[in-house]
């Protein structure tokens, strides 16, 4: 199987186009797979070999300590291998096609009210380390403001900033491009931090030199590190250790929602295919506006009781 698989990774890599991260995630899934059935079979598994029951039990021995979420990417991970062995004629059938996803529950997405957001905004502005306070300023300022992923963010270069049109390029996932409006505050913290960047910069040489986020050493910043970061000012600006950019990111979604925004331009916005993802800010917003209801009117509670549940 390993051949099948090498060719399979190309593809995603070089035809398909896939990002870093997805190809990787790819090979570590099918790579799992392979040892659990090496371990079954005592032997190294051949493509003969694979089976629903042997999938199957492959997914029982992960449920035993992965979430459903784990398990439905790993299937797809499957389902996708063997779908282009049996494009490319390597296979008959797909062994994972017939098999169930696992029913994933959809958690609302926690976000912040724009008070705490606020604060937390300006905690690297309480900080006197210089580039590094100003270079964190910038980033959660994008974050929120402008509702980058994560890994959009870090993975910014200079050349990708339009400061004077206050917009930024984006390579969202797909490696599809969009371009981002900069908010007036976004646009000041960019401008702050570029002033500094060169104190962090030091002397490093291709690809980092063009990236748009360094860590002290002159490296460009990792997505755990940026999850370190926004820890940290969300502890310092609101008590909220466990802050992550995610909720950065739908907090931005929320708020644009509840100031008017149409849901197809928080879509653009976001980098979402599809609008049903878009779609569950609608779920938050209302959720706040109960909540707002509950603690305004003096009548909520009583009429709260006699409604029947949402």
């Amino acid at each position: 199987m390993g051949a099948c698989i090498e060719r399979f990774i190309d593809h995603l890599a070089h035809e398909r186009r896939a990002s870093p991260h997805t190809v990787t995630a790819y090979l570590r899934d099918l790579e799992g797979f392979c040892r659990f059935a090496a371990e079954r079979l005592e032997r190294p598994p051949r493509l003969g070999d694979v089976d629903r029951s042997l999938l199957r039990a492959h997914l029982s021995k992960l449920a035993e300590s992965r979430g459903a979420t784990t398990l439905g990417r790993k299937l797809a991970s499957l389902r996708t291998f063997f779908r282009y062995l049996e494009q490319n004629g390597v296979t008959r059938d797909n062994p994972a096609a017939a098999l169930a996803s696992p029913k994933i529950r959809r958690k609302l997405p926690r976000v912040l009210d724009a008070e705490t957001a606020a604060e937390v905004m300006e905690a690297p502005r309480t900080r006197s380390d210089g580039a590094e306070s100003a270079r964190d300023a910038a980033l959660l300022e994008l974050l929120y403001g402008s509702g980058l992923r994560v890994s959009e963010l870090v993975g910014l270069d200079l050349e990708h900033l339009a400061l004077e049109s206050g917009e930024v390029r984006v390579l969202g996932k797909g490696n599809k491009e969009r371009i981002v409006p900069l908010g007036s505050k976004a646009c000041a913290a960019l401008r702050a931090y570029l002033t500094v960047r060169a104190e962090l910069r030091a002397k490093r040489t291709a690809p980092d030199a063009r990236a748009l986020f360094l860590s002290r050493r002159g490296r460009r910043l990792g997505v755990r590190w940026v999850q370190k970061l926004v820890r940290r000012y969300g502890a310092l600006g609101a008590g909220r250790p466990d802050l992550h950019p995610h909720a950065l990111r739908h907090s931005c979604a929320t708020h644009l929602l509840e100031g008017g925004a149409d849901l197809r331009v928080i879509q653009e916005l976001l980098g979402h295919s599809s609008l049903s993802t878009t779609e569950r800010y609608t779920h938050v917003s209302l959720d706040r506006l109960f909540a707002v209801y509950d603690r305004a009117h003096p009548l909520a509670r009583a009429s709260r009781r006699r409604l029947p549940a949402r």
